[in-house]
Order: C-alpha cells, then sequence, then structure tokens
C-alpha cells in the first residue's frame, strides 16, 4: 500500500503552519500564457498585435511579481505578517493595473479572476487555502513551515474560491489552482485574440463577452 501524503493544517487563526509549497502558480500561469500564444497562431492570429498592445502602468505588473516573489522565494521565514501583507499588496497592485485598462477587452475578465483570488487571501490572513484533496493529487509535499502563499487551513474561510482544483503530479507544470485562476487565463485569451485578430475575436460569445 503506498504511503499519502499528511497535510498539517492551520490551527490558531493568527499564526497558521503555511504548508504545501505553491510556488509553481507562476510558473502555471507562464505555461498557460505560451498555450494561448500557441492558440492564438493556430486561429489565424498575428503575434506582432501583442507588441502593439498599450496598457496603462503595465510596469507596476512587475512590482506585483516582485513582492510575491520576495515574500516566498527571497523571504519566507520573515515576520509572518510582514509576508501577509506583501501577498495581498500584490494583488493591489495588479488590481490598480486592472483598473487602469478595465476599457481592455479581456482585462475585466482577468480583473474578476484576481479579484476573487485576493478576496480568498484577505479573507484567510493572508494566504490562498488549498483543499488537501488537490495538493495530493498534485503532489505537493510540505515546504518546511516557511510562508506559502497557499495551504491546507483547518477552517478555511471561502474555502470555494481557495485552490480546489489540480493538475495531476504526473503532468508538467503540477499544481493546484482555484476559479480566480480559471477566470485570469479566460481572460489573457481574449485579450490576446482580440489584440491578435485571430477569429476568436469575430465570434459573437466572445465579443459579449467582452462588452
Amino acid at each position: 500500500m503506498s504511503k499519502s501524503l499528511d497535510y498539517p493544517v492551520k490551527t490558531a487563526p493568527r499564526a497558521p503552519k503555511f504548508v504545501g509549497t505553491i510556488r509553481g502558480r507562476n510558473m502555471f500561469l507562464l505555461a498557460a500564457a505560451g498555450l494561448l500564444l500557441v492558440s492564438v497562431m493556430l486561429t489565424g492570429g498575428r503575434l506582432r498585435g501583442v507588441l502593439t498592445l498599450k496598457l496603462r502602468g503595465s510596469w507596476l505588473l512587475f512590482i506585483a511579481l516582485a513582492l510575491q516573489i520576495l515574500a516566498i522565494s527571497v523571504f519566507p521565514n520573515a515576520g509572518r505578517a510582514l509576508l501577509a501583507i506583501m501577498h495581498v499588496a500584490s494583488y493591489a497592485v495588479a488590481g490598480f493595473v486592472v483598473l487602469l485598462n478595465r476599457s481592455v477587452r479581456g482585462v475585466p475578465t482577468i480583473g474578476i479572476g484576481g479579484l476573487l483570488n485576493a478576496t480568498a487571501i484577505a479573507v484567510n490572513g493572508g494566504t490562498m487555502p488549498a483543499s488537501p484533496t488537490a495538493l495530493a493529487a498534485a503532489g505537493v509535499v510540505d515546504s518546511g513551515g516557511s510562508f506559502e502563499n497557499s495551504a491546507a487551513l483547518a477552517s478555511p474561510n471561502l474555502p470555494f474560491l481557495g485552490d480546489i482544483f489540480a493538475i495531476p503530479a504526473s503532468w508538467p507544470f503540477h499544481n493546484v489552482f482555484s476559479v480566480g485562476d480559471i477566470l485570469i487565463v479566460v481572460g489573457a485569451a481574449l485579450l490576446l485574440h482580440f489584440a491578435c485578430g485571430s477569429i476568436v475575436a469575430t465570434n459573437q460569445v466572445a465579443v459579449r463577452l467582452c462588452r
């Protein structure tokens, strides 16, 4: 009989033990972006459209990403309150960029996904609640108690907004993800396909989604 993964969970509302490393979340989103670019080419889009895409304040996204990298990879053992603030702040910065570009097709959908993720994180003290079942399916293991942006919690708030889906451990970029992540990918797909003029941009369903 194979040994199952065991996930410690949060036992105190103000002092959780963060488990299950989710540092691959950004890699998951980057891989999704790569697949979206391929889908653009396969549906007649022109990738040079990405170069002509004008997003206000896009440089702020690098600050948002840097905040997450600092909290999760560079200073994972720093003060828990500071790391939680940095994590929430990264979403606030990204949300400001969404607000600046709300008229761009696809961006509002990305914003809704980000808002769902940020809400789940904010009401759980700075961490995204993750399903132990999803963590096990993705093969995610305890990283040793350092700060994580996603973790199995004993009594999570709004757990349905957390990481409840999984890419199996046997697949590339295996990880857990949330409803918010799905909406972010859908929004990014709409953004790229409209910017690159693929046949998806002429689809009436896509057009209605972006109104």
